[in-house]
């Protein structure tokens, strides 16, 4: 097609094919994990990889993002975000694809079903990083990015994504908030940001874990 002339019909420029990628990030053990599965495509088959698939005609991105998450990994009821367009045009040596990756926190306790299945499991962000930049098709550039923007998110807000269960007391929120950002805290300057955004209870904890603590829920 010369450059000079205007194509007549969409149908003339080229077409890359249109994927969906999902990063299901949670916290487990005290780690930042990604959900990943087995995949039972005849590309890749056996290999581990973040829940996708190919966009159908007349499908929106998020309907797609939903399809796999519940036909792959057996989630539902999430709404997951658009986090990047990944558009290398040798990522995927099947053909020229484009994919439009999403991001989500999911509580560890919306995950325990999804994990009975052989081919579904966690990986950890840090401690399986060798896992993680194996996997096929750029995922790890996407799960790099995923943790990135949920780090971000973490810094300044008590537990945006509502990972822990309410109420819940200030040593759990930092156990969580140092699990997502991969390093300590400074506990006071962590008190100090968070407090004011947390409503007390007027309640203490039973002391299982140490002295009683107040207990808090999101929202000031």
């Amino acid at each position: 097609m010369s450059e000079s002339r205007t194509p007549r019909s969409l149908l003339e420029y080229p077409r890359p094919s249109v994927a969906v990628d999902t990063a299901a990030l949670t916290v487990d053990g005290g780690d930042l994990m990604v959900l990943i599965v087995r995949r039972r495509e005849e590309h890749h088959t056996g290999e581990w990889a973040l829940p996708g698939t190919f966009l159908r005609e007349r499908e929106t991105l998020a309907a797609a993002v939903l399809r796999s998450l519940r036909d792959k990994a057996g989630i539902e009821g999430r709404v997951p975000q658009q986090l990047h367009v990944f558009d290398d045009p040798g990522r995927d040596d099947r053909g020229w694809t484009l994919s439009v990756a999403h991001v989500d926190a999911v509580p560890f306790r919306d995950l325990e079903q999804p994990l009975q299945s052989d081919d579904v499991r966690l990986a950890s962000v840090t401690a399986d990083a060798d896992l993680i930049a194996g996997l096929p098709y750029g995922h790890a550039d996407m799960v790099r990015l995923a943790a990135e923007r949920m780090q971000q998110n973490y810094e300044q807000t008590p537990d945006p994504a509502g990972l822990l269960l309410e109420p819940f007391t200030l040593k759990d929120l930092r156990d969580l908030h140092e699990a997502v950002a991969g390093r300590p805290l400074m506990r006071d300057t962590f008190r100090r940001l968070m407090e004011p955004q947390l409503t007390g209870t007027g309640q203490m904890s039973d002391g299982a874990r140490g002295r009683p603590s107040r207990l808090w829920r999101r929202g000031s």
